[in-house]
């Protein structure tokens, strides 16, 4: 059952494109109210659910004049989106909240540079094979073959941390009996699992992901359990991973099966401006219903409760200030 997320993080965030590329109107570099030519938020592959969120969210922006013009761009998912971000290349950023938390450990958060404006969606973890292949359970896939994700992506780090959870990575399965991790996006991994060059494809997104369904109406898959794998998980890489359901049918006859379940957030710079902050939480909680993507019956996270969950990345400001006036 879909669950309205609250809007609450302020998209505040101005892009000035220039000729050469795209610049971020930063709080020192535009009046209060000054309204900036254009807006990116990065999103993700075609066909997935970061990209028709983030669609939503610059449609929205557009439309409601925050911004002259805003943008989706395609991408190859959370990585890259926070790179773009914090390089200036968008204004916004859908992004795994383990990702964003490994981004922001690695790089020291470039002095706080990298905030949120909320908790946006649960993602959920698919770890899919073909119903004939024989492979019953995650422990099955020893010496197998995965598609983990385009590189760049959210999906090759979370599912990197849920093979070497289950004992399955080179370094703790050994020579034969590692999964042999390879890098496909998801339309790439479904064109593989259907011609059998891989095994299993785990992909992030939402319930259900549309090319993914479709897919599953020629082609008969199985869903393998995770939700054994999340006390590991967590104690090896952090408490960002809960027990979530897909539920039954979501995938052709595919019988409804627990796994990984990971929120993503939507991220900007501290240094973005607070007016384009303040309006595009004033959106997300206040029109929440124009962010919900049509193919997903998944869990949305658009209300004040649960907006401002970012776990542990701080919010930007702007966005705390306007959660603050919006809901006390």
């Amino acid at each position: 059952m879909l669950e309205m997320i609250s809007r609450r993080n302020a998209l505040r965030t101005a892009m000035a494109l220039g000729l050469g590329g795209a610049m971020l109107a930063t709080s020192a570099g535009c009046t209060a109210e000054e309204r900036p030519r254009e807006l990116a938020v990065a999103g993700g592959e075609a066909g997935g659910f970061y990209l028709e969120f983030a669609t939503l969210l610059a449609d929205l922006l557009q439309r409601e004049r925050v911004a002259e013009k805003a943008v989706a761009l395609t991408t190859g998912g959370s990585l890259e989106n926070i790179r773009r971000v914090l390089a200036g290349e968008a204004t916004f950023a859908v992004a795994l909240a383990d990702a964003a938390a490994q981004a922001a450990a690695s790089t020291g958060n470039d002095g706080g540079q990298l905030v949120a404006l909320g908790k946006v969606y649960q993602n959920y973890v698919h770890c899919i094979v073909r119903e004939d292949s024989g492979i019953q359970a995650f422990a099955d896939l020893a010496g197998k073959t995965a598609g983990v994700g385009e590189v760049g992506s959210g999906t090759t780090l979370t599912a990197g941390r849920v093979i070497a959870a289950a004992g399955l990575s080179l370094e703790t399965a050994g020579p034969g009996r590692a999964v042999k991790q390879v890098n496909l996006g998801l339309n790439q991994a479904l064109a593989s699992l259907r011609d059998g060059s891989i095994d299993v494809m785990i992909q992030s997104g939402g319930v259900p992901t549309a090319p993914i369904a479709a897919a599953a109406q020629e082609l008969r898959v199985r869903l393998l359990d995770l939700s054994e794998l999340i006390p590991s998980t967590r104690a090896q890489s952090g408490f960002f991973y809960d027990r979530v359901l897909i539920p039954a049918n979501s995938y052709g006859n595919a019988t409804a099966v627990w796994t990984v379940g990971v929120a993503n957030l939507l991220l900007c710079r501290r240094d973005l401006t607070d007016h384009i902050v303040r309006q595009t939480v004033e959106l997300m909680v206040e029109q929440a219903q124009d962010l919900v993507p049509k193919s997903s019956t998944g869990v949305q996270f658009l209300s004040p409760e649960t907006l401002i969950n970012t776990a542990g990345l701080p919010l930007h400001p702007a966005a705390e200030a306007a959660y603050r006036a919006l809901h006390g």
